[in-house]
């Protein structure tokens, strides 16, 4: 599995439109091949993103068609470019 996690800073309105149409972008990412989870974690105007795809063609795919989605859906909103970190997962466990 490979995972990128992606921090936002100052982007209050970014994470507003996004709460309210959280189908919509779920629509797009499950949709991903090889997608297995993503997350959402707001922190005041911090939003930090986590994906996590069968492989790196996987978030890559996410990444561009989320970009690609707050183009068209979300013109006024701005954001400086992230902090990445990706790489592969080397452990993973959920609760029983």
């Amino acid at each position: 599995m490979h995972a990128v996690v992606r921090r936002y800073t100052g982007v209050s309105t970014l994470i507003e439109q996004l709460a309210k149409r959280q189908h919509e972008i779920e629509e797009i990412m499950v949709n991903v091949p090889g997608f297995k989870a993503y997350y959402a974690v707001r922190d005041g105007g911090v939003l930090t993103t986590i994906t996590v795809c069968e492989d790196s063609a996987g978030t890559d795919t996410s990444t561009g068609l989320a970009a690609e989605w707050i183009r068209d859906n979300m013109p006024d909103v701005t954001a400086a470019p992230p902090q990445v970190d990706e790489g592969d997962v080397f452990m993973s466990f959920t609760s029983p």
